[in-house]
């Protein structure tokens, strides 16, 4: 249900954009002050979508939600998520994620993972009170989201109250259809086929920012809610563009793949309610402003 690096100032706020990120995964505009994170999308034909932007862990603080999003739901009779709830949620699922996320018997993380972090690594679960030797067995890439959702979590932010579960609980009562735009198969290759050297420099720009995650992420779900989308692409993607290889491939390339499918749906009769990552909507690779090259009307809720 997604998501680094050095001591300089810019850095650290590079780090905290790549923790956004894995979040928010995730029109610059004048300040948006009052307005909400949803976007009404029309056809040159008429037909019409409502994007909503998510925020995949959030706190109770952030509820009830702004009007525009229980509207676009409302007349929506169609919810498209990034992956259907339903199969992120079935057991199997979430079995597959952490076979995905296990290195093979004749590897160790300390063997595959720069001295320094490792570490770095052994000194943050022993401040969690965690057992090192069967963290040994996962992928870099699969400690560091584990080890930030625990920071999350002590920090009040839940996956159960992030807008994705929000919405899906919402389609299930009511009776909407809901689809998803990938597969998390997909979602979790992303990750899992990352060069060991991203890997290894992902877990360890995570750790370097675990104490700050809470501030910064605060930050960012508190410009979310007031649908400031240029403080949110500042947040979260400023510094992250920086690093082509990172935001091409958990950014771009999935936006490329979802537009055709998020096109098709404007030929329906009834609108569709579009809920993905924040960080996908925004900047300049992102679904608004590439929709609205197209030439689709773009109206902020």
């Amino acid at each position: 249900m997604i998501m680094n690096i050095l001591r300089s100032r810019r850095l650290r706020r590079h780090r905290a954009s790549f923790a956004a990120l894995l979040v928010l995964l995730f029109c610059a505009g004048p300040r948006a002050q009052g307005r909400s994170f949803v976007w009404k999308v029309t056809a040159k034909q008429g037909g019409t979508i409502y994007l909503a932007g998510s925020v995949h862990l959030l706190s109770a603080k952030y509820y009830p939600l702004k009007p525009a999003f229980d509207n676009a739901f409302s007349r929506s009779d169609l919810l498209v998520e990034e992956v259907d709830m339903a199969d992120m949620l079935a057991p199997e699922s979430q079995m597959q994620m952490l076979t995905r996320g296990m290195l093979p018997p004749n590897q160790s993380l300390e063997k595959l993972i720069t001295p320094e972090t490792y570490k770095a690594t052994t000194r943050k679960v022993e401040a969690l009170g965690l057992p090192m030797e069967p963290l040994k067995r996962f992928k870099p890439w699969m400690l560091a989201i584990t080890l930030q959702g625990m920071e999350w979590q002590k920090a009040g932010f839940d996956s159960d109250l992030g807008l994705d579960k929000h919405f899906y609980d919402m389609a299930k009562t009511a009776g909407k259809r809901v689809q998803g735009l990938e597969t998390l198969q997909y979602q979790i290759a992303r990750f899992d086929e990352m060069p060991m050297d991203q890997q290894d420099r992902l877990l360890a720009e995570t750790l370097k920012e675990l104490d700050a995650t809470k501030d910064e992420f605060t930050k960012l779900a508190d410009a979310w809610q007031t649908g400031d989308a240029p403080q949110v692409e500042k947040l979260a993607l400023e510094d992250l563009r920086s690093e082509p290889e990172i935001y091409k491939r958990l950014l771009v390339e999935r936006n490329q793949q979802w537009l055709p499918k998020i096109e098709a749906l404007f030929s329906r009769p009834s609108p569709a309610f579009v809920v993905v990552g924040a960080a996908h909507l925004i900047g300049p690779d992102g679904l608004l402003t590439v929709l609205k090259s197209k030439g689709y009307t773009i109206e902020q809720q």
